[in-house]
């Protein structure tokens, strides 16, 4: 049966598309806040940047195992309430005459806890809502909302500053979260309550989640290319804005329209992931997708002002397209492999593992723009993207074809590498 037709995935896929566009949108909301409302300067500005990110370093590990104690959908609806409760505390405080940064920044950061406790909740819920036979088209489609809000998040976020004022705009995200709780609250399927050992120690249990990813081959291997791609891929982010306007005299309004092509080809690659799926394997694509991107990333240097602009905006959409087909893989490779009191820890450890890389990366891509130059540093960064696969070809991956389907056993024990299935 189509998830078309499931109507509890329909409820979860709307309201993790609201909460999506809530996260995109208030991220460009909420700066436009302390810019236009409170004149912030460029360190209070990095500042609440970095709160609204900062959640995913400090609590990303200890959320897997809080997740796996409870009942995911109760704490996704107290994660939608709380961050439309923080969310409309600005423009209340704005119309009460008493918005202050720090208030803003506190914001941010609890938000951002919010959004954690919310991921990782839906990734470890998903497989007990739609069954793990359907995963692939469960995450096609949660991934699909995911890019599209990447896309048009901001924008949105800009157009309802601009009509009715940051802060109200602001409201308006809160709003949005109001919805997604509703959605998630009509949810028919009882989900059952975990167990829980109460002699088990939370640092305990951190551990579990990460020996559980380190030990598995599969589960390694996919952590170390997540890692290596998101260091060299926020190395050209950090750099990328300076490329467009200085390297190749783009305008303000021509940057967002080359960046916002990545989440294009993103949404495109959702879309038709089955489609590759089907035909050389879900395993099989993680590592053909990322191979397939290389070409492209290496384009982007390549480009120079007047029409070979294009070559950045062909590489962006490229990359844009086999990043999604190999995410949508990965995810529901790991969940499917991952007995479910494990599976809260499991997403917790990879997101943290992946994420993490993201301020190392951005760090070095700013130092290394200041040796050897921006173009130079994307030539680095985008040779470093096209070698991240390499992690999979020295593990059982290599040689796979398709996720093993798990048997009775496998619930409680990570699933081992089926033979190649031609």
């Amino acid at each position: 049966m189509s998830l078309f037709r499931h109507h509890d995935f329909r409820l979860l896929w709307a309201s993790d598309t609201i909460s999506q566009f809530g996260t995109f949108v208030g991220t460009t909301v909420l700066p436009l806040v302390a810019v236009t409302v409170l004149a912030a300067t460029p360190f209070e500005m990095g500042l609440l940047v970095a709160a609204e990110t900062a959640a995913f370093l400090l609590i990303g590990l200890p959320a897997g195992a809080w997740v796996d104690r409870m009942r995911k959908r109760q704490l996704m609806l107290r994660a939608d309430l709380t961050r439309a409760a923080l969310l409309l505390s600005i423009p209340v405080a704005w119309w009460s005459g008493v918005l202050t940064l720090p208030h803003m920044i506190v914001v941010g950061l609890l938000v951002g806890v919010c959004t954690v406790f919310f991921d990782v909740s839906y990734q470890a819920y998903l497989p007990a809502l739609i069954g793990r036979e359907q995963l692939l088209e469960g995450n096609a489609k949660l991934q699909a909302s995911q890019s599209v809000a990447m896309v048009s998040g901001p924008a949105l976020g800009g157009g309802l500053a601009s009509l009715v004022g940051a802060a109200n705009a602001t409201a308006s995200v809160g709003l949005g979260f109001v919805a997604s709780w509703l959605f998630l609250f009509r949810i028919k399927k009882v989900e059952p309550q975990p167990d829980r050992k109460a002699d088990r120690k939370l640092r305990t249990e951190v551990a579990e989640g990460l020996r559980f990813v380190f030990h598995n081959k599969m589960l390694r291997a996919i952590a170390l290319t997540g890692t290596t791609a998101g260091f060299f891929f926020q190395m050209e982010t950090a750099g990328m804005v300076l490329f467009l306007t200085h390297d190749l005299h783009l305008s303000p309004a021509q940057v967002g329209l080359v960046l916002a092509v990545g989440g294009v080809g993103g949404a495109v690659g959702a879309i038709t992931a089955n489609w590759w799926y089907r035909r050389i394997g879900n395993v099989r694509s993680m590592w053909v997708a990322l191979v397939a991107i290389a070409p492209f990333e290496l384009l982007i240097p390549l480009s120079q002002p007047g029409w070979l602009v294009w070559l950045t905006v062909l590489g962006h959409l490229g990359v844009g397209y086999g990043v999604i087909v190999h995410n949508v893989a990965q995810v529901s490779f790991r969940q499917t492999i991952c007995p479910d009191h494990l599976l809260g820890r499991m997403n917790a450890s990879m997101r943290f593992m992946i994420w993490g890389a993201f301020p190392l990366g951005s760090l070095a891509g700013g130092g290394l723009g200041e040796l050897i130059g921006v173009r130079g540093t994307l030539w680095v960064a985008a040779g470093g993207l096209a070698v991240s696969w390499v992690w999979m070809m020295f593990s059982p991956i290599r040689t796979m074809v398709r996720t093993p389907t798990p048997t009775t056993s496998d619930q409680d024990s990570p699933a081992q590498p089926a033979p190649s299935a031609q």
